[in-house]
């Protein structure tokens, strides 16, 4: 789990932790987390969610980012939240936030949906904090006010 504001090198770093993880031959899903939910809820409506969690489940290391940015409603959160219960103790699951744990049940909707979510995302996790320092801001900041030598 990486956690940090935004500009922090979050994505980057999952982008990069799953490329390592597909060069050694395992598959790897890299998705933003409104995008899942999205396919999740066509699925559904669609009457194909079975198939489509049960591929999600196969994928040795699915990595979302942007969790926790926009409100996923109930629906949402229940439908992602089948996902984590599928990959449980299976497969891997990288996720990338700017938002603290206190704030996730405003994503959720639900206190007791988004405590089983944090629960079987933070199982056996490791825990990366990017700091605060946007490194957009600051690149852009450098190419306004340059430093004299």
């Amino acid at each position: 789990m990486l956690i940090g504001d935004s500009g922090t090198g979050k994505s980057h770093l999952l982008i990069g932790i799953g490329t390592a993880i597909a060069e050694t031959g395992l598959s790897v899903r890299y998705t933003t987390t409104s995008a899942r939910v999205n396919e999740l809820a066509e699925a559904d409506a669609n009457r194909r969610l079975s198939s489509v969690i049960a591929r999600y489940s196969k994928i040795d290391l699915l990595c979302l980012d942007e969790f926790g940015y926009l409100n996923l409603g109930r629906k949402g959160a229940k439908l992602l939240f089948q996902i984590f219960t599928e990959r449980e103790e299976r497969k891997a699951t990288a996720v990338a936030t700017n938002s603290p744990f206190t704030e996730w049940d405003k994503t959720f909707g639900d206190a007791r949906l988004c405590a089983a979510i944090a629960d079987r995302i933070t199982f056996r996790c490791t825990l990366i904090q990017t700091g605060t320092d946007s490194y957009r801001y600051q690149t852009t900041q450098e190419s306004l006010f340059p430093t004299a030598d």
